[in-house]
């Protein structure tokens, strides 16, 4: 049996895009276990920051532009095993939509109080906290 490394799989680069008072959520066409919703996502190309992919995913799959602020942090996804980092994002231009029909399903802006609808398990926890903070302003 051969086993990937964290080396040999690229990590994935997530975008926490806060406007209006809600966080931009998207879900996917195939859920991954229980991962159905989620933030806008995906693999980090070769010589590309954590930053820069959370960017240029976000816009491939909702067709929004945004800013990365900061980095929120990164794990060892519970679910998954994948090697996640976060990024704090502000929308620049353009109206989220679906934008990569074979990846997503549907994209939405979400309150704070409908986050544990689409995610019962709990986000990570720096992230949990940016939204306490970013959203109840």
């Amino acid at each position: 049996m051969t086993e990937q490394t964290d080396t040999e799989r690229p990590g994935i680069a997530a975008a926490i895009v806060v406007q209006d008072q809600r966080v931009l959520m998207v879900r996917r066409r195939v859920s991954e276990g229980q991962l159905s919703w989620q933030f806008p996502a995906g693999a980090v190309e070769p010589g590309e920051s954590p930053e820069e992919a959370a960017v240029r995913e976000t816009l491939e799959e909702t067709g929004l532009t945004v800013t990365a602020l900061k980095p929120l942090g990164a794990r060892a996804h519970p679910k998954t095993g994948r090697n996640m980092s976060y990024t704090a994002c502000t929308a620049a231009a353009g109206t989220a939509h679906v934008a990569d029909a074979e990846e997503l399903a549907e994209v939405r802006w979400v309150t704070l109080a409908e986050i544990p609808t689409l995610v019962p398990y709990g986000l990570f926890e720096p992230v949990q906290a940016y939204l306490n903070e970013a959203l109840s302003q």
